[in-house]
């Protein structure tokens, strides 16, 4: 089934106004780890679980937008070294399973039964991951800029990215010396684990560039700012690395393989038709092992969840949604 067009007008469905969390805390989790976690809108409401990407970007207040406070029960929560959760940037027990338990662990926590799973780019593997594991605690699914943490999903970042981004692919490069340049990953990886900040954070910031100057169809230097921002750079990057690595801790097509677990689960996919970071071809592959799943591809986007018409695609997800399942 090919896929359906985007919404045509964005400014119809602009984000959501902006509402204070009324419930906020930490999650223990083993010796190590706090999972930071937020409430907001209707407590009564249908609950929606937002996974941020990354691995490692963390959430931000922006991303309750993209739901109806009178409708939904939206939970945020930074994932295992991200954002306000603690220790930032940390690598120990952090794997895709771990991330999987948490979220099943907030849920219980939190007396949540059942709820919608939300979640772009690395968000949308975890989201993956997660309804697999526990796919009777899922009402539905909405995913966005699909990455399912294959080897060619990693090399396209380290290295095919530069075919559309020549600029920001060399200033990745050149930012490790020339006899390094071989193994990108490796030679990233040695400094962003030194505990020197004045090895780790200049690579952080390089890495994070690179990222942030390839997620939009257009330039948006707001974007990259926050992207290179000491708030983010380096657990996004030390954390990503770390899972591209592992490549996500997944068996390569694992979660293709694992569809027909969720095959009855209603779900949204929505894809960027020029989106650099995660490119479509994911999506496409993961669409055509799930027929039962809606698939909108925005015509005029790149990765970013912000871009317009995904941005209203999103909105109008969650609003339809809300007709269905609340």
């Amino acid at each position: 089934m090919p896929p359906e067009s985007a919404f045509r007008e964005p400014q119809s469905h602009p984000l959501h106004a902006a509402r204070e969390p009324h419930a906020s805390g930490y999650l223990e989790r083993g010796p190590v780890h706090r999972i930071w976690w937020e409430e907001s809108g209707d407590p009564s409401g249908i609950p929606v679980a937002f996974l941020h990407g990354g691995p490692g970007a963390g959430t931000s207040p922006v991303h309750r937008q993209f739901f109806d406070p009178r409708r939904y029960r939206i939970v945020l929560h930074d994932q295992r070294g991200a954002g306000r959760s603690t220790p930032s940037g940390s690598l120990e027990d952090n794997t895709t399973a771990a991330l999987v338990g948490d979220l099943e662990a907030l849920r219980e926590a939190r007396g949540i039964s059942r709820w919608v799973v939300f979640g772009g780019s690395w968000g949308s593997t975890l989201a993956l991951a997660y309804a697999q594991a526990h796919p009777d605690r899922v009402l539905a699914l909405v995913l966005r800029g699909i990455f399912l943490g294959g080897a060619d999903e990693v090399d396209w970042f380290m290295h095919g990215m530069g075919r559309f981004f020549p600029e920001a692919a060399r200033a990745f490069a050149e930012a490790i010396p020339p006899d390094e340049r071989g193994d990108l990953l490796t030679a990233y990886e040695r400094r962003l684990n030194d505990p020197d900040p004045a090895i780790h954070l200049p690579a952080a910031r390089a890495w994070s560039v690179y990222e942030g100057s390839c997620s939009t169809l257009r330039p948006h230097p707001a974007v990259v700012a926050d992207f290179a921002s000491d708030r983010v750079a380096l657990a996004l990057a030390r954390i990503e690395a770390h899972y591209f690595r592992h490549l996500s801790f997944l068996a390569e097509g694992e979660l293709i393989a694992g569809v027909r677990k969720i095959a009855g689960i209603p779900a949204t996919i929505v894809q960027g038709r020029y989106d650099v970071v995660c490119p479509p071809c994911t999506a496409d592959r993961l669409a055509a092992a799930w027929p039962e799943a809606r698939y909108v591809v925005v015509p005029d986007a790149g990765h970013s969840a912000f871009e317009p018409g995904t941005r209203a695609c999103l909105v109008a997800t969650m609003a339809e949604l809300a007709g269905k399942v609340g």
